[in-house]
């Protein structure tokens, strides 16, 4: 019999595996301005081997390897996966599966980095997801998490799932951070900075930018 979690395993996988078939590069081959955020501090902070959980295509991928870091990956979409071999080639390794899955190995990293992601996860998937970033980590390395602002423009636009959770396309439930809520989930994991900024939509000329807020933990 299947759990509530193993049910919302499914439909994500379906529904991201859905949207690399039609969509393949949807967000261009342009990293993130959270990522060239985090590729800066990876880079001041000595950080050499980094997990990338939802990892996607590996456009946010690529800054990283282009720099000396050894990236290993996580995705759910086997064709996104593929997506990444083809346009980036075969020197990263990226495990096939969800991230309420982790850990897929015992291995002990520099530094974590996810973008956005998260904030697609539900209350517990959010606090399991940081929990098992957190123990990858060895001591002193880092979590960098890019996360979606309650003051972004498309905030409360859709179906309201819960506080601060909307549903504006189907299957994609997006949970909106704040002070309060940065501060309760990533609290007791070494926080040591949070900050906004502006995350330009770069496939959509002319349209608003995103708020995101760059969250910093890390391990004692």
């Amino acid at each position: 019999m299947k759990t509530p979690a193993d049910k919302n395993k499914s439909e994500a996988t379906s529904f991201w595996e859905s949207a690399f078939v039609e969509k393949q590069a949807m967000w261009g081959f342009e990293p993130s301005e959270s990522t060239i955020l985090a590729k800066d501090f990876f880079l001041q902070t000595g950080i050499k081997d980094l997990l990338i959980p939802g990892i996607g295509y590996g456009r946010n991928a690529k800054v990283f390897v282009d720099n000396g870091i050894k990236v290993t990956g996580i995705e759910i979409s086997k064709t996104a996966i593929d997506m990444a071999i083809t346009h980036y080639g075969t020197g990263m390794k990226i495990y096939h599966g969800s991230v309420t899955d982790m850990p897929f190995d015992d291995h002990l990293y520099d530094g974590i980095f996810s973008y956005g992601l998260i904030y697609l996860l539900d209350s517990e998937a959010r606090k399991k997801f940081i929990r098992d970033c957190y123990d990858q980590l060895q001591p002193n390395g880092y979590l960098f998490f890019s996360v979606i602002s309650k003051t972004s423009p498309n905030y409360g636009k859709g179906k309201e799932i819960s506080k601060d959770r909307f549903e504006a396309t189907k299957g994609a439930e997006i949970f909106f951070y704040d002070t309060a809520s940065v501060q309760e989930e990533f609290g007791q994991y070494g926080l040591v900075d949070f900050f906004e900024i502006e995350e330009p939509n770069k496939m959509m000329a002319g349209k608003p930018s995103f708020r995101f807020i760059i969250v910093k933990c890390k391990k004692a």
